[in-house]
């Protein structure tokens, strides 16, 4: 199953769901920093969750429980880089275990991993979205209800297109 992202919305089956994404647009040229979502084809590659916060999550993805000291490394100095880690880390990672609820649940995209490119872009998700569908840093997001909807769909062939 192929979903597309047109006009803040994803597209897959029947199903149009409202999205945000990147705070400057879309870009082919993805860079660390750049507040842009890059453009392209991307496959799932599992997903993370709180488990504390979400109680059933039906899914054909591997599922990973997010940790208290999980991170994700956007240090562009690091070897880490784009990869999941844990906390205490030497160096710029971002916090996955959150007090908000965005990082409830996310699809970890294909984006920047073979091979992984320095400054290319780290921590590209497919996460929750803010109640008022407030821009990412990069990333695109769906409310809960859709997110949940979203991953009982998905299988390991199932792409985000992002044209």
């Amino acid at each position: 199953m192929n979903i597309t992202l047109k006009n803040n919305f994803l597209y897959f089956q029947n199903y149009k769901l409202r999205c945000s994404v990147g705070k400057r647009g879309f870009s082919s040229k993805k860079k660390e920093g750049d507040f842009k979502t890059p453009k392209g084809t991307f496959k799932f590659k599992y997903i993370l969750y709180r488990k504390d916060r979400i109680i059933k999550l039906r899914s054909k993805l591997k599922k990973v429980v997010i940790k208290k000291d999980m991170g994700w490394c956007d240090d562009v100095k690091s070897r880490h880089y784009n990869k999941k880690i844990s906390f205490p880390f030497n160096g710029s990672a971002e916090k996955l275990w959150l007090k908000n609820n965005i990082y409830d649940i996310i699809l970890v995209l294909d984006y920047n991993f073979h091979p992984i490119i320095k400054k290319k872009g780290s921590a590209i998700f497919l996460h929750l979205a803010k109640k008022n569908y407030q821009a990412t840093k990069g990333c695109v997001a769906i409310n809960k209800k859709n997110m949940q909807l979203l991953v009982s769909k998905l299988d390991k062939k199932s792409k985000l297109i992002i044209d």
